[in-house]
């Protein structure tokens, strides 16, 4: 009998955790064709600038996976080399929108984030010790 309930268990749990999550939305997609493809799509993009943006974002993917152990500030940095590179692509028009999108991209993950540690009340010294 306990073996039974231990197979039915196993079979359940082996059920449960094979479901298929392709009706959930996948994040996170960054391949350079991808991002051509969002960026075509807010902002119009001719097939000369398409051109020229997928080949600057596959450059970046490059250069990326060519350095490992990339620290937070190398990326922050090669991700505004990027971005000062995507503004000679861009008309004046494009550029406005682009900036905006960045703009509300920042505030949404700020919002996400819960704004930083400055907004975090701070903890009272002493170990958590109780009144009595």
């Amino acid at each position: 009998m306990k073996k039974l309930i231990i197979a039915a268990f196993l079979v359940v749990g082996v059920a449960s955790f094979a479901q298929n999550n392709n009706n959930r939305p996948q994040r996170g997609d960054f391949s350079p064709e991808k991002r051509v493809e969002r960026l075509t799509t807010q902002l119009n993009l001719d097939a000369k600038q398409q051109e020229q943006v997928k080949q600057l974002y596959a450059e970046q993917a490059q250069n990326r996976q060519a350095q490992t152990g990339f620290s937070r500030e190398q990326m922050q940095e090669e991700r505004k080399k990027t971005d000062e590179k995507l503004k000679t692509i861009l008309t004046p028009e494009q550029l406005k929108k682009w900036e905006a999108n960045q703009a509300e991209m920042r505030q949404r993950m700020g919002n996400r984030q819960g704004g930083g540690m400055g907004d975090r009340p701070e903890r009272p010294q002493g170990g958590g010790e109780m009144e009595n």
